[in-house]
């Protein structure tokens, strides 16, 4: 180990970066055959596998030589996957296998589902080599699967971008979630990397297993036979608390998996290719990345600009930066700007037109031709849809609408008076759906019914302390409105959340402390349900503050937003039209400092305006102290003070 594996990854950065997009890299095995990289590749699977980052000068000699040979065995091509017989390295969370092991445990192993741990490792190393290359050459239109960029990020850049449009369509590839082209998956690598050897690993990971005699349901347990019926329940199997293994993670939290059950339909599934594992995201962006580019085409294309109009008049990417921009402009006719634009977040994609309904029923059979000679895609009706913006557009569990403004418009005529006019508007709405959140409480089995729906008890948090509820609750709470942060009801939805929380809260706590109904415990917990409930009536103050003083007891939190005043806005900070993420943007910025005609250009422009280099102040100051003295200095100070 002689170099720092951050520093190799950084000259990946770069030098992606500055490669014109058009150039292949015909060698990335000297990045592959670097140790360091492969030492940082096991830090980052044994933190996914313990939890916990481990140290490089705390790894042991026997795991860097087991994974020196794991090396050896990549570059040289005698590395398959899934080899569970023949381990190279192990994970610290398993045990040797030193004994004799039995047919069926044998056949157990072999057939199930779970990879090795140098799998990972080998998809660690190609993830940091292969992700700069492609990140540098995929569209600013694709959000999902990637550094920077999230849901938050595509309904800021709709709020930005998307005014003004009237039909939109929504498209649905999830179909290449679950399955795809090996061929388009090696063509669409072909274009970029020139690499046998990396591309060798990537196509024999692509590879679907084989002879696999025994399933796995979604649980992930083995399914039986068919001859084989059902095992009887005996009185000893119950449910047992599981005992982690030392160096074993803990699962999350129930606030962190409550949350993961509202997340919207577009960011519910992750790609999972053959034993690509971890580098399958990336995997499905290089083979939609040639879907994006043909829709940045097809913008430039469609636009078709009018003088008349109030937000676009010369160019694609001029208009206004302001969510709160009221179009005074009609909605058809000769005056109208045609323009298209477009944003995808993970199989799903969202195309907003202006202009007819006939131009967006022929952007649409265009797509559905490119998708099925180009992707083996055939998108039907029901996952592609015309919808007008009237109607709300649902995408990633917030609508997309239209909210009429009357706004007074004031200018001057001629001669100088001022003219107040009054008009009619259309402003961008994006609100959270109430809706689907109602439908993620019920499957939580925290609500029934639709119309008025009921909260229930919080059943999960039956047996935990009601310090230790409040405050799982109140991270969900808080994360909820961390997610609903750019919604126009935010207030509305995140109220109603946590109206549902605390009324679950509280008819658990009936239920626990025998107290009948929901009105006396907030009679006793107060309405945040921050007051300690201890049995039946009322609990003295005073004796839960002198054991809170003693530490016996833990500090109960009132469950977070119980008035609407204490629920944030909506955050309506400006976003930019043409927006790249701060990583991008630092990158950009140092390559550009890296470039000596970067320095001599600014030079040329300080020359031609006739500005002053601080440097050449500063030499100027110097030389006057070291020629006429500290005591000239401090006088012409104290004139010019």
């Amino acid at each position: 180990m002689r170099e720092d594996p951050i520093q190799i990854c950084s000259e990946i950065w770069v030098k992606s970066f500055t490669t014109p997009k058009s150039k292949p890299f015909p060698n990335l095995t000297g990045f592959l055959s670097k140790f360091d990289i492969w030492v940082l590749a096991y830090q980052r699977s044994v933190a996914h596998f313990t939890g916990s980052l481990p140290c490089r000068n705390g790894i042991s000699s026997n795991a860097l030589h087991d994974l020196l040979s794991l090396r050896n065995a990549v570059v040289i091509g005698q590395f398959h996957w899934n080899m569970k017989t023949e381990l190279f390295i192990c994970s610290p969370n398993e045990k040797p296998i030193t004994e004799f092991t039995s047919k069926s445990k044998m056949n157990r192993l072999l057939n199930s589902k779970k990879s090795p741990f140098q799998d990972r490792v080998v998809q660690e190393v190609l993830l940091l080599i292969l992700e700069p290359v492609f990140e540098s050459r995929f569209s600013s239109k694709s959000h999902g699967f990637r550094l920077g960029r999230n849901a938050h990020t595509v309904i800021r850049t709709i709020r930005s971008n998307f005014a003004g449009y009237l039909w939109y369509l929504k498209g649905d590839l999830s179909e290449m979630l679950d399955v795809v082209d090996k061929s388009l998956v090696m063509g669409c690598l072909k274009r970029v990397v020139k690499d046998k050897r990396v591309l060798g690993l990537i196509s024999s990971a692509l590879r679907e297993s084989e002879n696999r005699c025994l399933e796995c349901d979604d649980t992930g347990k083995l399914k039986k036979g068919k001859g084989k019926g059902k095992r009887k329940k005996k009185k000893g199997d119950e449910i047992k608390r599981k005992i982690l293994n030392p160096n074993e993670p803990k699962p999350d939290p129930y606030w962190l998996r409550t949350f993961y059950d509202f997340a919207p339909e577009e960011a519910a599934k992750v790609p999972n290719y053959g034993y690509c594992g971890i580098l399958s995201p990336l995997i499905f962006n290089v083979c939609l990345n040639e879907f994006d580019h043909m829709m940045e085409e097809k913008i430039v294309e469609f636009f078709k600009p009018s003088m008349l109009d109030s937000i676009w008049k010369s160019s694609v990417a001029d208009g206004c930066h302001n969510p709160a921009w009221p179009e005074f402009v009609p909605s058809g006719g000769k005056e109208k700007t045609r323009k298209m634009d477009y944003i995808r977040y993970g199989g799903h994609f969202l195309v907003g037109i202006r202009g007819s309904r006939d131009d967006a029923v022929k952007i649409k059979e265009e797509l559905i031709e490119f998708c099925s000679n180009k992707l083996g895609i055939k998108l039907k009706y029901p996952k592609m849809e015309i919808e007008h913006v009237s109607r709300g557009i649902s995408f990633l569990d917030h609508v997309i609408c239209h909210r009429v403004v009357y706004p007074t418009l004031h200018y001057t005529g001629t001669g100088g008076r001022t003219v107040s006019k009054k008009c009619v508007g259309t402003l961008l709405s994006i609100t959270a759906s109430l809706p689907q959140c109602i439908r993620r409480f019920r499957r939580l089995e925290l609500l029934k019914g639709d119309k008025d729906p009921e909260p229930l008890p919080c059943t999960p948090m039956l047996y935990s302390s009601q310090a230790h509820t409040n405050s799982q609750m109140n991270k969900f709470l808080e994360t909820m409105a961390d997610w609903y942060r750019y919604a126009d009801n935010r207030k509305k939805v995140v109220g109603f959340c946590a109206y549902v929380i605390r009324s679950s809260l509280a008819k658990l706590y009936a239920a626990r402390y025998k107290l009948k109904s929901r009105a006396k415990v907030y009679k006793i917990a107060s309405r945040s349900l921050s007051n300690p409930l201890r049995g039946k009536g009322n609990f003295v103050a005073s004796e839960y503050s002198e054991l809170l003083k003693l530490g016996l007891v833990d500090a109960i939190e009132g469950v977070q937003f119980s008035h609407m005043s204490l629920i944030p806005s909506c955050d309506y900070t400006p976003f930019p039209r043409v927006w790249i993420p701060e990583h991008e943007q630092i990158l950009l910025e140092y390559i550009k400092l890296q470039d000596p005609r970067f320095f001599s250009e600014l030079l040329k422009s300080i020359k031609t305006q006739g500005l002053s280099v601080p440097q050449n102040e500063i030499s100027e100051i110097v030389w006057d102290f070291k020629t006429l003295g500290a005591h000239w200095f401090d006088t012409e100070l104290e004139k010019h003070s």
